[in-house]
């Protein structure tokens, strides 16, 4: 078994669907697909800085609604420790 573990900016692209990153991910059995906990503090960072300077409550609404995605996707991703 392979396992591909996956670093933020390919998490992010997986995330917006880009078609170069999930063509690959998707042909891989899902649970040999890994995340490190370097991805999740990194990518809930970013979620917290888009809340925290959001202008309006749009902006406020949608970094909330991206926050909760994140959540979802890490609740079904394996999580594996940095080496």
């Amino acid at each position: 078994m392979t396992l591909w573990i996956l670093d933020t900016d390919h998490v992010s692209l997986f995330q917006q669907r880009h078609p170069v990153v999930t063509q690959p991910i998707n042909a891989v059995n899902y649970e040999d697909i890994a995340i490190t906990i370097i991805t999740v503090e990194e990518q809930l960072r970013g979620r917290f800085n888009v809340i925290r300077k959001a202008s309006s409550s749009d902006a406020l609404l949608l970094g909330y609604a991206k926050l909760q995605a994140t959540l979802e996707f890490f609740k079904n991703v394996r999580w594996q420790s940095p080496p």
